[in-house]
Order: C-alpha cells, then sequence, then structure tokens
C-alpha cells in the first residue's frame, strides 16, 4: 500500500495506489465557456480498479466526475449550460462563470495524499467574484476502500454580498442542486440509495437531510457492485444538508447546502465546506461503516 502523485505539470495530476489510478484530477481544464469550466475529478476508482465516475455525459456535458459546481451564484452560474429563470424554465444567458487555477501543491506520506489549490472565481463578463482555496486529500481506509476529501474556503472579494442558491430557490420544485456533485457510470443507473435508516431509490430520498448517504451501483462486464458514501462535515453551513440525488435516469449523489434556502456571502467574508467521498468494493450493508471511517478523515 503506497499512495503518491504524479503531476504532468501542464494542468492535471493521478493519485495513484500502487499500479492503480485512484482519481485523476484536471485543475486546468479545456472547457468550453457554455460547460462553466472547472477543475473535476475523473476518472475516479476503486482500490479493485473499478470506475465510479461519468465525465461529460450526452445528457448533461457539463457532469464531470465530482466536482464543486454551483449553478447560482447571485445572476451568475459556475455549473454549466442553461439557467433556471422562473416563469420561462431554463434560458441560455451569457452567465457561465470559470474557476480559474492560480497555483497548488502537492504531498504524500505514503498512506495519504493531499493537494493544495488556489483559484479565482471569474463571471462571463470578467468580473472576480471569489477567491477559492481548495484541498483536496486522498486516505486508505481499508484493503477494499478509501476516501477522498474536499476542503473549500471561498472569499467574497467582489464589494457586494453574494448570494449561492439553487434553481429550486428561484422558483423550480425539488431541484435544488449546486455544491460538490457526484455523476456515477452509466450502468449505475437503477442503482439502490442508502443512508441512515432509510433505502430506496433518489425519488424516494431527495430533500431528504441526511448527515451522509451513499449509492450502490453494478458493473457492466465485471457483473460487481461497488459503493459511493459522500459525507457531509458537521461545521458545514445547513448541516445536515438536502440531499440532491437521482437513480434514474442517471446516478447522481449531492449533498446540497442550498438546496431550498440560499446563503448571502458579505463582501471579505469566508465560507466554507468539508466534505469526505468514500469509495470501495462493497455493497449497502457496509454504508454506515464505511461513512464512519470516511468521517475520521475530515
Amino acid at each position: 500500500m503506497s499512495i503518491r502523485i504524479d503531476d504532468d505539470g501542464v494542468g492535471a495530476l493521478s493519485i495513484r495506489d500502487g499500479d492503480v489510478e485512484l482519481v485523476r484530477y484536471t485543475y486546468v481544464p479545456d472547457t468550453v465557456q457554455f460547460e462553466s469550466p472547472k477543475p473535476y475529478l475523473h476518472p475516479i476508482r476503486t482500490r479493485a480498479g473499478r470506475l465510479v465516475s461519468l465525465f461529460r455525459p450526452w445528457d448533461h456535458v457539463w457532469h464531470k466526475g465530482i466536482a464543486w459546481s454551483l449553478p447560482v451564484v447571485g445572476d451568475e452560474n459556475f455549473w454549466g449550460g442553461v439557467t433556471y429563470v422562473n416563469g420561462q424554465g431554463y434560458v441560455q444567458l451569457p452567465n457561465n462563470g470559470a474557476q480559474v487555477h492560480q497555483g497548488g501543491g502537492a504531498s504524500t506520506d505514503g498512506t495519504s495524499a493531499s493537494y493544495a489549490h488556489d483559484l479565482k472565481w471569474i463571471a462571463e463578463d470578467g468580473r472576480r467574484l471569489f477567491a477559492e482555496q481548495r484541498q483536496l486529500g486522498a486516505h486508505i481506509l481499508d484493503d477494499t476502500a478509501w476516501a477522498l476529501t474536499f476542503d473549500t474556503a471561498l472569499t467574497n472579494v467582489s464589494d457586494e454580498g453574494i448570494p449561492i442558491g439553487s434553481p429550486t430557490t428561484r422558483g423550480r420544485e425539488n431541484a435544488g442542486y449546486g455544491g460538490l456533485f457526484w455523476r456515477g457510470p452509466r450502468s449505475f443507473t437503477d442503482g439502490l440509495v442508502v443512508t441512515e435508516g432509510a433505502r430506496g431509490t433518489g425519488d424516494d430520498l431527495r430533500g431528504q437531510r441526511h448527515a451522509w448517504m451513499g449509492y450502490v451501483g453494478r458493473h457492466d462486464d465485471i457483473d460487481e457492485q461497488s459503493l459511493v458514501v459522500m459525507v457531509d462535515d458537521a461545521r458545514n453551513p445547513q448541516h445536515p444538508p438536502q440531499w440532491f440525488v437521482r437513480s434514474e435516469p442517471f446516478a447522481c449523489l449531492n449533498p446540497a447546502p442550498f438546496f431550498s434556502e440560499e446563503l448571502v456571502v458579505a463582501p471579505g467574508e469566508t465560507v466554507r465546506f468539508r466534505y469526505a467521498v468514500a469509495i470501495a468494493d462493497a455493497g449497502a450493508d457496509a454504508a454506515p461503516a464505511l461513512a464512519a471511517a470516511a468521517g475520521t478523515v475530515l
């Protein structure tokens, strides 16, 4: 067991567990403006090498593995694609912002690895809204599981308060997506959603408040299953969050702190969020223990 980081020096790094690439982090994407350029984590794999993420699906080309994606940042869109406008539906506006790489540094101790990343958030019209300090980590949990940690601090560098929300806060019912968003492989469609005391579909559990939520999906070819568990840190605003989750027509998980209530970040104010994402060669019964283990590395 030995984790290492390989950085290509031009825009992406890989975190490896022996011969397995656990995750690739693209920090300088070549994304077009329409998709709100942002760093993303893909491919993401279990310790056995099974793929548990999807990149740029045809139905939502701005979905990219795991990404910190916010559709409502004032009037700006840092999610990608069209913007929900109450009374009009989804409309293409000149508001697709970008999260722009400023610098970063990696470190590893053999059983864990981390990458400190500085970014600036730029609106499509060129205004700078946030300075971000982001910390990614990878931690081996046991022989079958590892955890990705994501820690972000957003500082409002504009001269106005910035409300962060969702399509639901702007009028669309039960569509409170936004935040750390995972898109699963096509084969995970119709998988099982699990959380403390409940199992079901995305429709069953969407909008509920939980400290953690997991998703069990099956792989094509090998006929095996994998488990992804996302854990919300107790120090996060709006903890425990409402969840935006689907199991059809596609698989996704998203602890959504702005699901039904906007958070206004004042000029000069910093807001911080922390998450752990545990990834395992396991089924639903392992979810509670996996969530607990992932919480220890936050």
